[in-house]
């Protein structure tokens, strides 16, 4: 694997070893000393033109717990205020040689674009409204730890599909994974075509009881050019996710940030039953596989000796704190 540009570039096979290497990663991250130095002399470059904070602060973490050098970049405070383009951007940063950049902006497509620029992995952490890859495999890996097994769930996304990149790529890999999908909303907010991807479409919640997970999704206002709900109140009143509605056997799921009291009330984000906060924590380890899957079988700079794998930099008792 040379970029992770979107989940439709893994196959189950590959989605499941990402996991299996997270799971690894796991272990490093309940140690005194969460370090490995499975990427000690890389540099991973953290190229965000959107504001990001589980996102960006999980790819730092991963890639420091891996020993590799990481700088940040904000759009904000940079060359980019005076007018620079993102391909002039990456070629200033590409100077620098870093191994791999990891890239938000709100243009769809733009991740592919730029690995066409540099000669860096590039890692899609965010493309306009289109896909975040990362997200949907450490969904993923969420479910896997807390359910055993995807195949056969029913997955229903409730909310604002149409402006969700995690959407389409959960749609993908969930069903990847063997589980049936259901996307639901207004129908304001549900992309016309959308069943085009495998899923079924829903416009009410009549039938939500019978979904084993519920992921929710807020409203992307920031990328909402005009009124596509009549108010916060009434999108409320028919979609959120309450106790009334949310079954005891049912996971619910988020990508953050939650907007309490509109898309899900606040007696179900303190639930046993969310793994919102398990979902962060796996943002992590999942980020840590992805990172390794790209620049592991990469030489060493200058040396040509390869890396270590997995198993010795990763495994309990294997591994030597960097």
């Amino acid at each position: 694997m040379n970029h992770l540009l979107s989940i439709e570039d893994l196959d189950r096979a590959a989605i499941e070893r990402i996991v299996t290497q997270a799971e690894r990663f796991s272990e490093v991250s309940d140690r005194e000393i969460k370090k490995v130095p499975a990427l000690r002399g890389r540099m991973v470059l953290n190229l965000f033109y959107e504001a990001s904070t589980r996102t960006r602060s999980s790819f730092e973490l991963a890639a420091k717990r891996l020993s590799a050098d990481v700088v940040n970049f904000a759009a904000s405070g940079s060359s980019v205020e005076k007018g620079e383009s993102l391909k002039d951007t990456v070629l200033t940063l590409s100077a620098h040689k870093p191994d791999a950049i990891v890239l938000r902006t709100p243009w769809a497509g733009a991740s592919e674009l730029v690995s066409k620029w540099c000669s860096a992995a590039i890692v899609n952490a965010g493309d306009g409204k289109r896909e975040q890859p990362t997200q949907a495999l450490l969904d993923v890996y969420t479910l896997r730890r807390r359910l055993g097994e995807i195949d056969g769930l029913s997955i229903w996304i409730v909310g604002d599909v149409a402006h969700s990149r995690v959407a389409r790529s959960n749609i993908i890999a969930f069903q990847r994974m063997g589980a049936k999908v259901t996307v639901a909303g207004p129908p304001t907010l549900i992309p016309r075509g959308i069943e085009e991807l495998g899923c079924e479409v829903r416009f009410t919640l009549d039938e939500l009881a019978s979904a084993d997970v519920v992921y929710a999704l807020r409203m992307q206002r920031e990328r909402m050019s005009e009124t596509w709900v009549p108010s916060p109140r009434e999108y409320a009143s028919w979609y959120q996710i309450n106790g009334r509605r949310l079954s005891p056997h049912q996971i619910l799921m988020h990508p953050g940030p939650v907007n309490r009291g509109v898309e899900l009330s606040g007696e179900v984000v303190d639930s046993p039953q969310a793994v919102i906060t398990a979902q962060v924590e796996a943002g992590v380890v999942v980020r840590m596989a992805v990172l390794y899957e790209l620049l592991s079988g990469a030489r060493e700079p200058h040396t040509g000796v390869e890396r270590a794998p997995l198993a010795d930099v990763a495994t309990v008792g294997g591994a030597q704190p960097a």
